[in-house]
Order: C-alpha cells, then sequence, then structure tokens
C-alpha cells in the first residue's frame, strides 16, 4: 500500500497516487497528502496502482471532498480497475466526483 503525491501549479493542482490497498492502514498518510494544500486546488487520485477499496476510503474520499469545498471541489479520480469503478458507482461517487 502506498500513497504518493505532487503538487503541481504552484499548489493549484494536487496529484495523489494510490497503490496497493486504500483502506484504513493509509488514512494518515492520505490525509496527510492534502491537508495542508488549497481547497480551491485541482485535486486528482490516481488509482492506477489500487487493486482494493473499503468502505474507511470512501470515507477519505468523502473527507478530501470537504476539505476541497464540498460542491466547489474540482476533484477527480482515474485508473479505477473494473471492481473499483464498480463500488464508487454502487455509492454514487460519480455524483460527487469527476471518474474518468
Amino acid at each position: 500500500m502506498s500513497v504518493t503525491h505532487n503538487i503541481l501549479d504552484n499548489g493549484n493542482e494536487v496529484v495523489i497516487n494510490i497503490s496497493g490497498k486504500f483502506d484504513f492502514n493509509v488514512h494518515q498518510n492520505f490525509r496527510d497528502t492534502y491537508r495542508n494544500e488549497k481547497p480551491e486546488a485541482k485535486y486528482t487520485i490516481k488509482m492506477d496502482g489500487a487493486d482494493y477499496i473499503d468502505s474507511s476510503a470512501l470515507g477519505m474520499l468523502l473527507l478530501l471532498r470537504e476539505h476541497a469545498g464540498n460542491d466547489k471541489a474540482n476533484i477527480t479520480i482515474s485508473g479505477c480497475k473494473d471492481e473499483i469503478r464498480k463500488i464508487l458507482s454502487i455509492a454514487n461517487f460519480e455524483r460527487l466526483f469527476t471518474i474518468v
């Protein structure tokens, strides 16, 4: 399990890379990737390397959305495997995030 991030465009874009299991074990690392960043930044969650997601990960994504301004949030989730995309769809996350 790994969570890394890159800050682009003077802090206006935050790219968070998830690999392995996206579960409660990475909660603190995930939060640390955005905690000190601009709420109005564009956030991209790259899930190319993620092979598992659980309900705590869904909660972490919601906390990021709250940090980023709720309905004003600019968050894209990309590179999801079919199983993960299905979980996000069941949770109706396509209403809250851009999923590509």
